[in-house]
């Protein structure tokens, strides 16, 4: 497929994770392991390549025990072909609309409570606080910057594949960070 025509398939649509999905975290235990991180995906995508991201983390493989919800909302970028495969496009995700961050497990709410953070409100469950602008320090997040996740998208049998994360958890913040491989992909919901 072309951009424009993956464009046109996946707009209109909810694209939904499978199942849990298993990634590699950039937290590490005391003996330098990377730590598992559990989480389900839905995507929106709307004419203006505006998108809408909730990612669900979770505590357990089953996604019994829900930890917070991450919803970011803004514009895609598309940078031209990516190597992987024929109709793989390189895709910018700019979080430039809003970068919602809600509690869904009282622990988690009181762990980030404990990072010292004068830009936002306690964290309480439930409670949702944007964030986009502000320093995170929990999620790497400084002062003024505008989260960019430099992935990829390709479309195959009706199936949306985004990029898989890198095996040492580092995060696709920079373009040199850009996956090289594909992750479990996500089907249309409605």
């Amino acid at each position: 497929m072309t951009a424009e025509q993956i464009k046109q398939f996946i707009q209109g649509g909810k694209w939904v994770s499978i199942s849990p999905e298993l990634r590699p975290s950039i937290s590490k235990n005391a003996a330098g392991d990377i730590l598992p991180f559990y989480l389900t995906r839905s995507f929106t995508y709307s004419v203006g390549d505006v998108f809408e991201c909730t990612v669900i983390n979770y505590a357990d493989p089953s996604a019994k025990i829900p930890l917070v919800d991450i919803t970011i909302k803004g514009h895609l970028v598309w940078q031209g072909e990516h190597p992987l495969t024929a109709g793989a496009y390189n895709l910018d995700y700019v979080a430039d609309i809003a970068y919602e961050v809600t509690p869904l497990n009282q622990a988690f709410a009181d762990a980030i409570n404990k990072i010292p953070n004068s830009a936002l409100n306690p964290w309480e469950l439930n409670k949702t606080q944007d964030i986009k602008g502000k320093a995170f320090p929990a999620f790497g997040l400084t002062e003024g910057q505008i989260y960019v996740d430099y992935d990829l998208i390709y479309i195959y049998e009706d199936l949306l594949f985004n990029g898989s994360k890198n095996v040492d958890g580092r995060p696709f913040d920079k373009p040199e960070n850009r996956p090289t491989n594909l992750q479990v992909p996500l089907v249309r919901k409605f």
